[in-house]
């Protein structure tokens, strides 16, 4: 692992223990040449899930590029970088699970409920761009259905 403040190749683990209810890997981590620590986590990859997109077209997934969303929806809202990590979590072992395949349907409409409980304003930003709003009538009939 790379020492992120002097790009060392060596450093040594210092403490390690499991996160995320043990779907990872924390590691509290020492550079022996600058003294610097720092934490990395390791996951379960799942680079062998491929998300089917509405056009038919295949590709790999992405966490990150989930996160990227995620993050929009939640912008200048109390969430947390841990509650993200969490919700990540779940769902990618509910699409990893004995599946090769998840269609992007799912991936949203899955990430749309996890927000729902975490914060109903990042669940409408959210939902506004996945099921692609056509006009206000929409946007009000969206949020007609989480008051009820």
């Amino acid at each position: 692992m790379f020492c992120p403040r002097c790009k060392s190749e060596d450093t040594n683990v210092i403490d390690s223990r499991l996160a995320e209810d043990g779907r990872a890997v924390r590691r509290r981590r020492e550079c022996p040449k600058c003294s610097h620590r720092f934490t990395t986590f390791e996951r379960q990859e799942l680079s062998s899930l491929i998300v089917v997109k509405r056009d038919g077209t295949r590709e790999p997934y992405s966490r990150s590029k989930i996160e990227r969303g995620i993050w929009l929806a939640c912008t200048k809202r109390p969430i947390t970088q841990e509650q993200v990590d969490r919700l990540l979590s779940r769902l990618e072992e509910k699409w990893g699970g004995n599946r090769k395949e998840v269609s992007s349907s799912t991936v949203g409409t899955d990430v749309m409920k996890e927000l729902k409980k975490l914060d109903e304003v990042a669940y409408i930003r959210f939902a506004s761009v996945h099921r692609e709003f056509k006009d206000v009538e929409e946007f009000k009939h969206e949020l007609g259905r989480l008051f009820k």
